[in-house]
């Protein structure tokens, strides 16, 4: 018998403590939609506070980012990694953006995946193909383009 793809240990920690997170069920679909191989991956949900910690410790910039992407050592082919997700960054840019919470966080997942697999975006190529894949794997999912930005509703004048 064999097996239908890579196989995924997946843990969810939510230090940030918001209703309209995604559950954990939807977490590992998006998660094992962005999957090439073999992984364990811990997603963390934080707040402003330890997003910028982090963000300061690592990447030694200030303030936070919406997802930070932590890869260790191989492990026999296998994909291990932790991504850390700001939420109170990722729901500014999700109202920025125009688009619902679970869109944009699904786009942070796969995007995050991709990363942990040795995708990059530094460069106009490796970008483009790492966009690409985003694209396919969230229309797959069933989401929009995450790079289509709603235009804005124009608004009404008042009398």
């Amino acid at each position: 018998m064999s097996r239908r793809g890579p196989r995924l240990a997946l843990a969810v920690q939510y230090a940030s403590r918001d209703d309209d997170l995604p559950a954990r069920p939807l977490l590992r679909r998006w998660v094992a939609a962005a999957l090439e191989r073999d992984a364990a991956v811990t997603l963390r949900f934080v707040g402003a506070d330890e997003g910028s910690a982090l963000n300061k410790a690592y990447r030694q910039r200030s303030g936070a980012t919406n997802v930070l992407s932590f890869v260790y050592d191989d492990d026999r082919g296998a994909v291990r990694g932790d991504l850390v997700f700001c939420v109170p960054v990722i729901r500014r840019e999700a109202a920025l953006q125009r688009k619902t919470m679970n869109a944009h966080c699904a786009h942070l997942v796969v995007h995050g995946m991709l990363h942990l697999q040795g995708y990059d975006h530094a460069r106009a190529a490796g970008a483009a193909r790492m966009e690409s894949c985003e694209v396919a794997i969230l229309a797959a999912l069933g989401f929009p383009d995450p790079y289509r930005i709603p235009a804005a509703t124009p608004s009404r004048s008042r009398r």
